[in-house]
């Protein structure tokens, strides 16, 4: 199914981060919305700690695996 909302770039940090993490596959295992969201999310914060502490968030979130943004998520691990 396509994407109703434009498709996100990925800033370098970001990238960086899932890889330094080792969350790389994690971010990949996610459907596409919701890797967009994410990617969405943190390129709309105006401040760079903010974009930061929303990279926090969702690298947390994809640790914990049954998360997406705050709410319960039924996905694989």
């Amino acid at each position: 199914m396509p994407l109703k909302r434009a498709l996100q770039p990925m800033p370098a940090f970001v990238a960086a981060a899932l890889d330094e993490s080792g969350l790389r596959d994690a971010y990949e295992a996610r459907p596409d919305y919701q890797r967009n969201d994410y990617l969405g999310w943190i390129n709309t914060a105006k401040r760079e700690t903010t974009k930061h502490k929303r990279l926090t968030r969702m690298l947390e979130e994809l640790r914990e695996g049954d998360v997406y943004m705050d709410m319960p998520w039924g996905g694989s691990r």
